[in-house]
């Protein structure tokens, strides 16, 4: 229960990872607030069963990308749960897109979602923070394409760009004891990294890790609420790969 009492806002959490993550953090003791975009239902079924386990949750639709709107997502969260002291920076898109094909609108998207929308999230987040004068942290997802991904230049940038962003929250929050780290997942057995590829070419890819299979979105969770915890109290600036292996093939 390293998380008893505290109170977690995880953003994408209708499937995958973000749903794994709220899941995870409320059997280790969180309130969760579930941020979702267009699936209510998967949303409610999730937070049907946190309930159950005896732990709050409330549902906080949003879109990431309207970034004014970020300060009212964190407002409705803490006021839901009674406080808010956690942040999981999840919500992400993939649009494959070969550089030579590459559009403008489709670097815009998902740069905005993935990289402007989790500084502006987590700025937010450490106002509020400050504000009720508690201590935080901070899990953002990066990728296992900060390495270089084909079709991927948008995407790659915007989880490489997570890397810095998460350096420097972790420098400029310390004096308010907010953490931040993040993670990388790899190939993780959810939607997103099956888009764009045949099941052969999923099989040689999951083959060239060290692991030679899928991971899976409880592993990343399970280090997720990890790093969220009191346990990982000296961890902070940090990105650590949940991959397998995938760089020793």
């Amino acid at each position: 229960m390293i998380l008893e009492g505290r109170k977690l806002l995880v953003t994408g959490a209708q499937q995958g990872i973000g749903a794994a993550v709220a899941l995870r953090a409320a059997e280790a003791g969180a309130d969760v607030a579930l941020n979702y975009l267009d699936d209510e239902a998967a949303t409610r079924a999730i937070a049907e069963t946190i309930t159950g386990m005896g732990r709050k949750a409330v549902l906080v639709r949003g879109d990431v990308t309207d970034i004014g709107a970020l300060p009212d997502m964190v407002a409705q969260a803490a006021e839901g749960l009674g406080g808010l002291d956690l942040l999981c920076n999840n919500a992400g898109i993939y649009p494959r897109q070969p550089i030579l094909e590459l559009e403008e609108s489709i670097w815009d998207a998902t740069l905005t979602v993935n990289l402007k929308a989790n500084a502006f999230l987590s700025k937010a987040f450490a106002l509020h923070c400050k504000a009720a004068g508690c201590a935080g942290a901070i899990v953002s997802m990066s990728s296992l394409a900060v390495q270089g991904w084909q079709d991927s230049a948008h995407y790659c940038a915007s989880k490489s760009g997570i890397i810095g962003l998460t350096r420097t929250l972790a420098i400029e929050l310390a004096p308010l004891n907010i953490r931040a780290n993040a993670i990388a997942p790899g190939l993780i057995d959810t939607a997103q990294p099956r888009g764009g590829y045949t099941e052969e070419q999923l099989k040689e890819l999951v083959a060239g890790t060290l692991a030679g299979r899928w991971g899976t979105a409880d592993e990343v969770a399970e280090t997720t609420v990890y790093l969220l915890s009191d346990t990982a109290s000296f961890v902070n600036g940090q990105l650590i790969h949940v991959n397998g292996g995938a760089f020793f093939s």
